[in-house]
């Protein structure tokens, strides 16, 4: 029998739906849209204190040697590096391909496989978009996973409105993709396969070394989103036989507005360009190369060089010393993804019988995300976590932690010991958390309306 109290609660929480019946992610809908509304961006108090950052997913800070590389060009060197009569153009231009060298050398390329975009996003349309239209007469089939970032996603879905053939695979329940399932989806009509090297939300390395062997020896392009992989972990685009790989200045602690495509020359690849004018870049992207930002793209590689294996270790480190702290206080948390094949510094967890964005709200003094894709208007949890099978109710209490370059142990440690105490806090408020203290099946109960 359920104590009073938990009725009292429930039928409390249960007051004003309209539905006949009755989910955990439907109770938190009210509660969820006001905490939405509440998260809007806002100027920080005068004496207010900016929070702890942890999301270094979504951004990083600008590495201060990146920034000394990048300021005489932003004062001194200001010719455009496509002037081939005067000493500002070759100056800038000098300083470029500097910058591509840098990028080729972090990936084990040749600098003129490495054409500068505005970033990861513009890459992976031009790999993907490219690759589909030029070979369309022949090839009409392309194939991806379902855990993609949206830019693939979506740009698979306009070569779809062009009359394309797209395969989104499922991955397993660690978010890896199935490698017999890739072998037997390949088709003899199969222009490109689009898989992540390093998923941006649960932070799994899929095994690109092997859909690379598979894909050439099936005579099938590959293309890999490394947003989160390039500088963190090694890579040698010849060994993985890749042979296109987008990259993003910002997630490596470089300048943003950014990137860069790799395009193999053997065997070659050919790509449609989306961009025509001044047929810059290999005429693959026109357009006057921002020399700044290459060159604190460049630098920035150079420096991930140099930093990758101490920062490895360090990061890792920190990731463990996170999730065992948490880990070690409150029972139900899930890690999301492969507890091995991944990145240590992108830590999925799911809270059980705690909505993420009340959490987020809770911990306001450390900059987090919530795995939780909730809007105003639907409660759907993110495609990612649904790929990999999570039950609803955890995919909507998921956060995501980023540890990076600068991330010390006392904010892990904050971030830990805050987490810990909201938690308990929440949970304390959730009569659903006190019905599982009394050991009621909450999956067995059928919610009626009351």
């Amino acid at each position: 029998m359920m104590s009073k109290t938990v009725t009292r609660k429930l039928l409390g929480s249960m007051c004003g739906l309209q539905t006949p019946r009755l989910t955990y992610c439907q109770t938190a809908v009210t509660a969820s849209r006001r905490e939405k509304e509440m998260i809007k961006s806002r100027e920080l108090e005068k004496e207010e204190l900016r929070p702890l950052y942890m999301d270094f997913q979504a951004t990083t800070p600008m590495d201060p040697r990146v920034l000394d590389a990048m300021l005489p060009y932003q004062v001194n060197y200001y010719g455009n590096p496509h002037s081939r009569t005067h000493a500002y153009g070759w100056e800038s231009e000098s300083g470029m391909e500097k910058a591509r060298k840098q990028v080729a050398d972090l990936i084990a390329a040749d600098p003129r496989e490495i054409i500068f975009t505005s970033g990861a996003t513009e890459s992976n349309n031009m790999a993907i978009k490219g690759v589909a239209r030029f070979y369309k007469a022949k090839k009409k089939h392309i194939i991806t996973t379902q855990t993609e970032h949206k830019c693939v996603l979506d740009s698979c879905r306009v070569l779809e409105a062009e009359g394309f053939d797209i395969t989104y695979l499922p991955v397993k329940t660690n978010g890896l993709l199935d490698l017999k399932q890739l072998e037997e989806s390949i088709r003899p009509d199969t222009s490109l396969v689009s898989v992540m090297t390093i998923n941006n939300e649960i932070g799994v390395k899929q095994p690109i070394k092997e859909i690379g062997q598979l894909c050439r020896s099936r005579n099938v392009f590959l293309h890999t989103d490394a947003a989160q992989a390039v500088g963190k972990i090694p890579i040698d685009v010849s060994d993985w036989k890749v042979d296109l790989m987008s990259i993003s200045g910002h997630k490596i602690y470089g300048p943003k507005g950014v990137g860069a495509l790799y395009v193999r020359r053997r065997p070659r690849v050919r790509i449609e360009p989306m961009q025509n004018g001044g047929g810059q870049e290999r005429g693959l992207r026109s357009g006057t190369v921002p020399t700044p930002l290459a060159v604190g793209l460049g630098a920035a590689c150079e420096v991930a060089q140099q930093e990758m294996e101490y920062d490895h270790k360090r990061i890792s480190m920190l990731a463990k010393r996170l999730v065992q702290k948490i880990m070690a206080e409150i029972p139900d948390v899930f890690l999301n993804g492969d507890p091995e094949q991944r990145y240590p510094g992108c830590i999925n967890l799911s809270f059980a019988y705690v909505e993420g964005e009340s959490l987020l709200m809770a911990l306001k003094d450390v900059a987090l995300s919530s795995g939780s894709a909730c809007t105003s208007a639907s409660l759907e949890p993110s495609y990612v976590l649904r790929a990999i099978g999570a039950d609803e109710d955890l995919a909507h209490s998921s956060i995501r932690f980023g540890i990076g370059r600068f991330t010390t142990e006392e904010e892990v440690d904050y971030t830990a010991e805050k987490c810990i105490h909201q938690v308990k806090r929440l949970r304390d408020m959730s009569p659903l958390w006190e019905m599982v203290q009394e050991g009621i099946d909450l999956k067995g109960i059928k919610w009626t309306q009351h």
